[in-house]
């Protein structure tokens, strides 16, 4: 039997805690030190925090959990629709949990009944469940981590993109970035409980430590909704955060502090949750992904992945809040690899797992040197990460499979209009163009995104050979920031290289998924089958 303060230190492990404080009053580049101060005024929140946490949830701090065979590592891969087990102890994938088919499989088929574009992760240590989120097929999979079988599916709400579990392991609450709702799936059994509005496009839930309160960021609402657990009522809105879209978001084992990621913008919003105010905006860089806090030998600390820039950044934390930028700058972890997404410190702190994107595979960092130590190949375009300490028994690796595994992604040099290289790294800004290749069921799935072109330009990309040879691959529209967040083809790619040209306006016609739109955040709310396609990125 786990003793108490082992299983609190669980919970908070798979709610994603690990540091303590309240964030500093200012708005700061990580990068550049500029801090313009945003004060924070008490307000009807603070009464209720004082209330919700008696004090500070980490005046008796669980102890630390080393690392062992028993732990293990999960990433959700949205390409080969997998589950990847990794064994932190030897630092080893013992296999992958296929929940669907690789992509372009038996997925378009209209009998196809498997999961599609696996995504979202969350775990229980009260139960030992992982929660599978898989965004296109809306659905919602319970797996047992001593097995790693299915115990039971749930379809939900439109475009369901990530959640957690309540305290007690027994419900499972995911936003439903179509629906406008989160839905509270019945993890024991399977089935939908109930379905909570909560405002335009919800993207992520955590709980509060005591797990009484539940926090929703948005995708096209410039806030946090408050939903109290008990009765599915939202009690608060936090507004005022640093953009509209918000992907991702991690809250503090004190319960006091929120960060909320807004990927496109490449910020983050930190919330004093005491005072259920936004404290500090900080710029962080392109595609600014997940956070993740952490309590380490060397300190308390918040992580972050910025997949435009290949980096992990770490923040140091006091007592205090978030320290100002001028005097303690982030430190800059530089990644094994291309697009750092999901990240998850192990349970006594020591290592940081993070997934890289469009290389297939996840990093090991040392927090004591924040260096990578190793790197992992792993299943196709991970997505979320999970570290779950003490999951399953030693050794075993019962009912995994390897789909998706020995076939990584490789990313190619671009060329842009004008002759230059796109994939050269600007350091604030990102690359211009990148090009990455994979083999899916005997094809190969491009990959394109695009940074600061043309606005509202159709550009045409070429497969170029060797030999200077060129073959159209996929056509694209860039939009009113020059952008294309997303850009898919299918084909046998034999090039070396991606080059791009201008293509007329007017007669422009995509050769295959173009997929570089995500959550439009319009007036109405409204949510677009365009828009929810697919959410390769984000």
């Amino acid at each position: 039997m786990l003793s108490k303060q082992w299983a609190g230190w669980l919970l908070a492990a798979s709610l994603g805690l690990g540091g303590f404080g309240i964030a500093a009053a200012s708005v700061a580049d990580a990068h550049s030190g500029h801090v313009d101060p945003r004060p924070a005024a008490a307000s009807p929140g603070a009464a209720r925090a004082a209330a919700r946490y008696g004090g500070g949830a980490g005046r008796n701090a669980p102890k630390p959990i080393p690392v062992s065979g028993k732990d293990r590592v999960y990433t959700a891969d949205q390409t080969s629709n997998t589950v990847s087990v990794i064994d932190p102890s030897a630092n080893r994938t013992l296999g992958t949990i296929a929940l669907g088919d690789q992509r372009l499989g038996a997925g378009l088929s209209p009998q196809y009944t498997g999961d599609v574009d696996v995504h979202g992760l969350a775990f229980s240590p009260v139960t030992k469940r992982l929660a599978v989120v898989s965004i296109t097929s809306n659905t919602v999979d319970i797996v047992d981590t001593a097995t790693n079988k299915v115990v039971n599916h749930t379809d939900v709400g439109r475009a369901s993109h990530e959640g957690s579990f309540t305290a007690d392991g027994k419900q499972f609450w995911v936003a439903d970035r179509g629906r406008d709702t989160v839905t509270v799936v019945d993890a024991v059994h399977g089935g939908v409980l109930a379905s909570i509005p909560v405002g335009a496009g919800p993207s992520k839930v955590v709980m509060s430590p005591d797990g009484k309160l539940a926090y929703v960021n948005h995708i096209s609402l410039a806030e946090v909704t408050v939903v109290k657990v008990a009765t599915h009522r939202p009690v608060d809105h936090i507004t005022g955060l640093g953009d509209a879209f918000s992907s991702d978001e991690a809250i503090s084992p004190d319960g006091k502090e929120l960060w909320a990621v807004h990927k496109r913008v490449g910020k983050v919003s930190v919330i004093d949750l005491t005072h259920d105010k936004v404290t500090s905006v900080l710029t962080t860089g392109p595609d600014s992904n997940h956070p993740q806090f952490a309590d380490t030998p060397q300190g308390k600390f918040v992580y972050l992945t910025v997949g435009g820039l290949d980096e992990t950044l770490s923040f140091r934390r006091t007592d205090s809040g978030v320290p100002d930028a001028t005097t303690a700058p982030a430190t800059v972890i530089h990644d094994n690899g291309h697009a750092p997404h999901g990240i998850w410190p192990s349970g006594d702190g020591s290592r940081l797992y993070v997934g890289l994107e469009k290389s297939d595979k996840v990093d090991v960092i040392d927090t004591a040197t924040n260096k990578v130590t190793g790197t992992i190949p792993i299943g196709q375009e991970p997505q979320a990460v999970v570290y779950a300490p003490l999951a399953a028994p030693a050794g075993s690796a019962a009912h995994l499979g390897s789909q998706g595994l020995d076939e990584q992604a490789r990313n190619v040099p671009t060329t842009l209009p004008d002759g230059t290289a796109g994939e050269t790294l600007d350091p604030v800004k990102g690359r211009a163009l990148e090009a990455t290749v994979r083999p899916v069921n005997g094809l190969d799935m491009i990959q394109l995104q695009a940074r600061g072109l043309k606005p509202k330009t159709t550009y045409q990309a070429f497969s170029a050979g060797a030999d200077g040879r060129k073959a159209a691959v996929v056509s694209f529209s860039t939009d009113a920031n020059g952008n294309a967040p997303m850009v898919l083809a299918f084909s046998a790619f034999d090039g070396r290289s991606i080059s791009l040209a201008v293509k007329n306006a007017g007669v422009a016609k995509a050769t295959s998924f173009q997929l570089n739109r995500m959550h439009s955040g319009s007036a109405n709310g409204a949510v677009t089958a365009t828009d929810l396609l697919y959410c390769d990125c984000c």
